[in-house]
C-alpha cells in the first residue's frame, strides 16, 4: 500500500445532525455555534492526523445556516444533495483504491464508501462501528440525514440520494459494532433488511464473534466507519450526546486494529467528533481585540 493510493478525504459536513439535537446536550453555547461542531471537529481530527503524501480533498461546505430546514423528510435535503455529488466528483477525479475521509457528521461515510462499493463489488464488507443503527428513514420520526448514512447506502432513502451513489452495498455485506442505542420506530429495520449487529458487550473481551462474520461474507476487503460517540461517554465524551455504555477506546481500537491485521482496510471513515473545549475557547475569543 503507497500513500499515492490512499485518497485523504476532509469533509466537515454538519448539515447531517437534525437541529433539534443540540439545545439539550449542548447548551453551553448558543444554537447557531453549537450546529457548527462537527465541522469544528472535522479540523481538529485533521489537526491531529500525520502528514500525508497522497492526494488530499477537501469537500466544499458551507457554514451558513440555511433558512430552509429541508423537505421529504430530510433536514438540509438540497445542501446535502449538492455536497454528496461535490464528493463524488472529487471521487471520480482521483478514483482511489483507498479512502480515509474525516467528518463531519456520519453521513460522510455515504459517498465514499459507495465509491469503493463500485470498485470491489461482492468483495467489500461494511463494519459500522457507531452507538446509533443509522437505519432511518425519511418516513423516521427524526429528519436527520446522518441517522439515515446506512439506509442510504442501501438505497432505502430518497431516490435523489440513491440516483447520486455509483453503487449500493448488500445488507448481508454489513455489520453494526458497539451498537447499544436506537429509536423505536427504526430499530426494525435491522432486522427485515438482513443486517447484522453486534452489541458492546460482543466485542469487550474479543474481535472473534466479528472477525467470524466477516469471514462468512467471503469478502477480503473492509471500510470501516468509525463513529467517536461508541467510546463510553463516562471515559470522555467525544460525541454530541452522553452516550453511556459503550466499548472503551482501547476496546473500539482493538477491534479496528483486529480487522486490519486480517483484511485489507480499504475504507476508513472517522466521524461526529464535537470538540467541546475548543469550541468553548472559540466562543470565549470570538470577539475579543486584535482577534479579526
Amino acid at each position: 500500500m503507497t500513500s499515492a493510493q490512499t485518497l485523504r478525504l476532509i469533509w466537515p459536513q454538519w448539515q447531517g445532525a437534525g437541529s433539534e439535537n443540540y439545545p439539550l446536550p449542548f447548551n453551553e453555547l448558543p444554537s447557531d455555534q453549537a450546529r457548527l461542531g462537527y465541522a469544528v471537529g472535522t479540523k481538529v481530527i485533521e489537526a491531529t492526523l500525520p502528514p500525508h503524501s497522497g492526494p488530499t480533498e477537501t469537500v466544499p461546505v458551507p457554514m451558513n445556516i440555511p433558512d430552509d430546514e429541508g423537505s421529504g423528510g430530510i433536514e438540509n435535503r438540497e445542501i446535502l444533495l449538492e455536497q454528496l455529488q461535490a464528493a463524488n466528483a472529487l471521487l471520480k477525479r482521483h478514483d482511489p483504491e483507498r479512502i480515509f475521509t474525516v467528518g463531519g457528521d456520519c453521513s460522510v461515510s455515504v459517498a465514499p464508501f459507495s465509491w469503493l462499493a463500485g470498485r470491489y463489488g461482492s468483495d467489500l464488507a461494511m463494519v459500522w462501528i457507531d452507538s446509533h443503527p443509522d437505519v432511518g428513514t425519511p418516513e423516521s420520526d427524526y429528519p436527520g440525514y446522518h441517522a439515515m448514512a446506512v439506509s442510504a447506502l442501501l438505497g432505502k432513502v430518497d431516490a435523489a440520494f440513491t440516483d447520486a451513489l455509483p453503487a449500493l452495498l448488500d445488507p448481508s455485506k454489513i455489520a453494526l459494532a458497539g451498537l447499544h442505542s436506537w429509536t423505536a420506530d427504526d430499530f426494525p429495520n435491522i432486522a427485515s433488511w438482513g443486517l447484522s449487529s453486534f452489541s458492546p458487550e460482543d466485542l469487550r473481551d474479543t474481535s472473534d464473534i466479528l472477525l467470524n462474520w466477516l469471514a462468512g461474507t467471503g469478502a477480503s476487503k473492509v471500510a470501516i466507519h468509525f463513529d467517536v460517540d461508541t467510546v463510553d461517554a463516562n471515559q470522555v465524551q467525544l460525541g454530541l450526546g452522553f452516550d453511556e455504555g459503550g466499548l472503551l477506546a482501547e476496546q473500539a481500537r482493538r477491534v479496528i486494529d483486529d480487522i486490519a491485521a486480517a483484511y485489507d482496510v480499504v475504507g476508513l471513515t472517522v466521524a461526529e467528533f464535537i470538540p467541546r473545549n475548543v469550541m468553548f475557547l472559540q466562543n470565549l475569543l470570538g470577539s475579543a481585540p486584535l482577534t479579526n
